[in-house]
């Protein structure tokens, strides 16, 4: 990213249709090219061509699977730059009841590339915190208690060299929630655990499955849903 020109890459993201894609692509998962067609509203020939121009300025990667080739943000430091590029767009109003509903979820919990954003992912930073598991005293950092209770449900942190903890600007709460491997594979975790469920569009919907384990991380769900 570094060695493109600021000009470069604003233009890359002033066309709707390849900025209507990379939000999608903030769901952190491979969306095929006909998929973001769909999502950007344009014929998949289009949604080619905008696919190698994000491809071309380091935005995104295709990746191949058999006779299938998918398309997903290059890497978190991307992810993180659309999401920052977000907070300062000039949202249009909600128009609707469909819509509005939509923003709700989207506020309350959704995804930011593979961690948790919203009220939620917010109210796991201050969770977390409170009950010991990180600590921010000297950066943001995983305590010996906190590798404890993620062990204790099932959390399995990976192996890389992207940090462990980091704090991520929330667009929509104007506070941080966590990003990094910790909560990349609490987010991973809670789907496959039936905690959480993704519904499309970066929605992420909160099982009543997932009260007990996230009480361990320190957040009350009860409390977080009510008005």
């Amino acid at each position: 990213m570094e060695t493109i020109a600021l000009a470069e890459v604003a233009a890359v993201l002033a066309d709707p249709s390849r900025a209507s894609m990379c939000l999608a692509l903030l769901d952190g998962r491979a969306w095929t090219v006909t998929e973001l067609a769909g999502a950007a509203d344009v014929a998949a020939s289009t949604a080619s061509e905008h696919v190698t121009k994000l491809t071309g300025a380091g935005f995104v990667v295709r990746v191949k699977q058999g006779r299938h080739s998918y398309v997903r943000i290059a890497d978190p430091r991307v992810a993180e730059l659309i999401e920052h590029l977000a907070q300062h767009a000039e949202h249009r109003p909600v128009k609707g009841l469909r819509s509005s509903v939509r923003v709700k979820r989207l506020e309350f919990a959704r995804t930011c590339y593979d961690h948790l954003a919203g009220t939620v992912g917010v109210a796991l930073r201050d969770g977390m915190l409170s009950a010991g598991l990180i600590d921010e005293a000297d950066g943001l950092t995983l305590t010996g208690r906190g590798r404890e209770v993620l062990g204790t449900l099932g959390v399995e942190i990976a192996d890389s060299r992207r940090p462990m903890l980091r704090d991520c600007l929330d667009w929509t709460v104007r506070r941080d929630h966590l990003a990094g491997r910790v909560p990349a594979a609490l987010l991973s975790h809670g789907v496959s655990a039936g905690w959480l469920s993704r519904e499309g569009n970066r929605a992420v919907k909160v099982l009543s499955a997932a009260e007990k384990p996230f009480a361990e991380l320190g957040v009350d769900l009860v409390a977080l849903r009510s008005p």
